[in-house]
């Protein structure tokens, strides 16, 4: 073989490097250190304080413990398991939102999570669910999507998550994953994603993943999830769509974060604006992530409902409230 033709097989094999690609690459990987440097610089002293300061407390019980077993099919009843999970019999669907069931929420590093510390423990463990028709994902928050409590679920359960979120439960034999505006039916129940103000990455950078609220219908009947939120008056068109017996609205963590998280009496706003009946107050009172005082936000919501306190459906962990008509 000759030179010149050896030569032009040696090159025809040599595989071809994407210069351009490679240099992306290699700048996004430094921008992602540098914003997770940047982090830890502001954070890290604060995270860690808190977290010792967390390990001299007491993990108080749940002052409700429900009883799913003892549960009608022919009524909604549903049950604040703590922070965002909420144990939903819909007339005879069974939903569970957000699971977190663990001690804490966060990284898992080496079969160690670190993170927030319950500051009260679930009123039922992942053992002690019934049998689940779905679980619904509002985000990927680590205090919404606990990968600790979803591998203690069966994998034949059934999970709804937001659009850009479905890689976070490939355990699950089957998954639906929706963007705003989009629905799927579990049986008979209707369940579609509709709009939120927050923000869905898990990590720092991960951008694409999606966040939102479900809108659970059956019956003519409806419930509004939405594990996390700012305000917003995106709900008030709700009002016109769907008769919303109940509202599971957050009401803690806005001090600092306000941007992104409902402070009570902007919940006690928009429960008013889809005209539901009812709100159920969830995400307070569980992990401590904000500065206002633990208790704050149930105080603060009961003063905001004054005379119409008895459509706030519970205030404690555990506590079971259902609807019979």
């Amino acid at each position: 073989m000759s030179t010149k033709a050896s030569a032009g097989k040696f090159a025809s094999s040599t595989p071809h490097v994407d210069t351009q690609h490679l240099r992306f690459q290699v700048n996004t990987q430094l921008q992602n250190l540098q914003t997770y440097t940047g982090f830890v610089r502001r954070y890290a002293r604060r995270f860690f304080t808190e977290r010792l300061e967390e390990t001299r407390l007491e993990m108080a019980p749940a002052p409700y413990r429900p009883t799913p077993d003892q549960w009608s099919d022919e009524h909604i009843t549903v049950a604040w398991l703590g922070h965002a999970t909420v144990l939903i019999n819909f007339y005879g669907t069974w939903l569970l939102t957000d699971p977190a069931l663990e001690s804490r929420v966060g990284v898992r590093v080496a079969g160690t999570t670190f993170g927030p510390r319950r500051l009260v423990q679930p009123a039922l463990t992942a053992r002690e669910l019934p049998r689940l028709d779905a679980v619904l994902l509002s985000h990927a928050h680590m205090d919404h999507c606990d990968l600790g409590t979803l591998r203690r679920l069966p994998r034949t359960t059934r999970v709804v998550v937001q659009e850009g979120n479905s890689d976070l439960v490939r355990r699950f034999h089957r998954r639906d994953e929706l963007a705003w505006g989009t629905s799927v039916m579990i049986d008979d129940t209707r369940v579609e994603a509709i709009e939120a103000s927050h923000w869905g990455a898990r990590r720092l950078t991960d951008q694409h993943r999606g966040y939102g609220v479900f809108l659970i219908e059956k019956r003519g009947r409806a419930l509004v999830f939405a594990g996390d939120t700012a305000y917003t008056k995106a709900f008030t068109k709700l009002a016109l769509r769907a008769d919303i017996v109940l509202a599971m609205l957050p009401i803690g963590a806005y001090d600092p974060y306000i941007f992104v998280h409902a402070n009570p009496e902007q919940a006690w706003t928009m429960a008013r604006d889809m005209n539901a009946r009812h709100i159920l107050p969830i995400h307070h009172s569980t992990f401590r992530l904000s500065r206002e005082p633990v208790g704050e936000p149930v105080a603060r919501l009961l003063a905001a409902a004054g005379d119409e306190r008895w459509r706030i459906a519970a205030t404690e962990i555990g506590q079971t409230w259902t609807m019979s008509d």
